[in-house]
């Protein structure tokens, strides 16, 4: 299926409603990406969500969120019932725990043994994204003495969160390991790994994909002060970015939100990594039919900002409308993709690295060539897919096809800025044979004259050696080279 709209969308797919018939409609509304979320789901349910969806389209790319490093409230002890009620001004006792301890009224546990080491009289925490607040007021060996700010019903495992405060957690748990062992094992394209905080936590997911030698891409998600804080060196060591909207609103004044996520956005585009925008993007699709003004100019923001993709929670994973929750964001996306003055190429930024890509510079090139001539079309091939992320970067007013060598690199080009991925014809050998791939596809969708021009990025020596060239051709002398590497195939 040929996308009208360059953005991207990941939706997040839940085990319990995930039919051959539900997958389908999803992806027929616009979605690009599906995502897994680890923490609602046991690794059958994941399978099975895996399973169905390469059923419905081998293309669909799978993304898998690991739970990640979090400080959660341990559970409830039996006699409180579901919760215990706290008022402002109430002091509560707060300790470390290996999860076994139950939290009472007067002991709040949480599941970091060194929590009482690592944080400092004065720190606030906030528990339940901000629902409940307590102050460090005192502190022992033993424990932390603490006033509650904010009152109310503290439930079992309920998140924690201690802005500005950086805390001795593993970069990877247990269970992220199982789940990004289960990921190897499951042709899952993309781990979106929580709570990044620096480039050590994204080695680590690295160090267990190497041992299993997979080319699995992380995605690291940010989500609180110390994520902000090494961007740079987090963007690095990363495939993609997420800007987790949710955790990080809690760590984050509210008014910091829109200034950090636009400059994320901007690092990432110049580090030619995908970015997404997530959390809460249309939530009120999630009960209702209609999203509101603000959902709606929240994701012509992120647009606007020339995110690869924004994505969708509960809306879909949940949510009592999840396919017109993915229609909306693409009709938003196409509508605000119209706007040709606002989306000028971005082919004057510094993204050309510091060791002077050839691959970026010819990706440059195609792009200024498409803005200056009248180009329908922007051609390649690809191994790896780094091609067509670069040509992602320049952000191109032209649809990119990108023709891949491997079912891998057409699923992650999935999630770039407007590149269609095209799986390539594995009879031909011809080093032009991506073009016969190409026009062949387009052909389905788009008529094509013999005028219309196309820019064309390839190899000249293989599909190991990379870009080496742009070409600029019309469609007749790409149809008569075509017809002559056909007959060659077939003589």
């Amino acid at each position: 299926m040929y996308r009208m709209k360059k953005t991207k969308i990941v939706a997040t797919m839940s085990d319990f409603r995930c039919t051959e018939e539900f997958v389908q409609k999803l992806f027929d509304a616009g979605m690009d990406v599906v995502r897994v979320n680890s923490a609602h789901v046991s690794e059958e349910g994941a399978t099975k969500i895996v399973e169905t969806v390469h059923r419905v389209n081998p293309a669909i790319p799978i993304m898998i969120d690991t739970k990640g490093p979090e400080i959660r409230v341990t559970t409830i002890a039996d006699e409180y019932g579901n919760s215990i009620r706290f008022q402002a001004g109430d002091r509560v006792a707060v300790r470390g725990s290996d999860g076994s301890d139950l939290t009472t009224r007067k002991v709040v546990y949480m599941n970091v043994p060194s929590i009482v080491r690592d944080i400092p009289v004065g720190a606030r925490m906030l528990i339940a994204d901000g629902e409940l607040e307590i102050r460090v007021v005192g502190k022992t060996d033993e424990e932390l003495d603490c006033e509650f700010v904010v009152g109310g019903a503290m439930r079992s495992r309920k998140s924690v969160n201690v802005p500005g405060v950086s805390i001795d957690l593993p970069s990877v748990t247990e269970k992220d390991r199982r789940f990004i062992e289960w990921a190897v094992r499951n042709d899952v394209d993309f781990i979106a790994h929580s709570f990044v905080r620096s480039a050590r936590d994204v080695q680590a997911v690295q160090s267990i994909l190497d041992a299993h030698h997979s080319n699995i891409k992380i995605i690291s998600k940010i989500e609180n002060q110390e994520g902000l804080d090494n961007i740079d060196e987090i963007i690095e060591a990363s495939y993609g970015i997420m800007v987790a909207r949710g955790d990080l609103g809690v760590e984050l004044p509210a008014e910091a939100i829109p200034n950090a996520q636009r400059r994320i956005v901007e690092k990432c585009i110049c580090a030619k990594r995908p970015v997404i925008i997530a959390t809460q993007m249309l939530y009120s699709m999630v009960k209702s039919p209609r999203p509101t003004r603000a959902e709606v100019s929240d994701v012509a923001s992120a647009i606007y900002e020339r995110v690869d993709a924004v994505m969708l929670s509960d809306e879909t994973a949940m949510g009592d409308y999840p396919v017109e929750s993915v229609e909306t964001m693409a009709r938003v996306a196409r509508a605000i993709e119209r706007d040709e003055e606002h989306f000028q190429p971005m082919i004057d930024m510094n993204m050309v690295s510091v060791n002077h890509e050839i691959t970026a510079q010819l990706a440059r090139s195609a792009v200024r060539a498409s803005t200056n001539l009248p180009i329908k079309y922007v051609i390649l091939d690809t191994k790896t897919g780094r091609t067509g992320r670069y040509l992602a970067a320049f952000r191109g007013r032209k649809t990119v096809m990108a023709v891949c060598y491997s079912r891998h690199a057409q699923r992650i080009l999935a999630l770039s800025y407007g590149v269609v991925p095209i799986l390539r014809n594995q009879e031909l050998s011809d080093r032009y044979h991506f073009l016969v791939d190409a026009l062949e596809f387009l052909d389905q969708y788009r008529k094509l004259d013999d005028e219309d021009l196309m820019a064309i990025v390839g190899g000249s020596f293989g599909p190991d050696g990379g870009a080496s060239y742009v070409e600029i051709s019309n469609v007749r002398n790409i149809r008569r080279r075509n017809d002559e590497i056909k007959a060659r195939h077939n003589g």
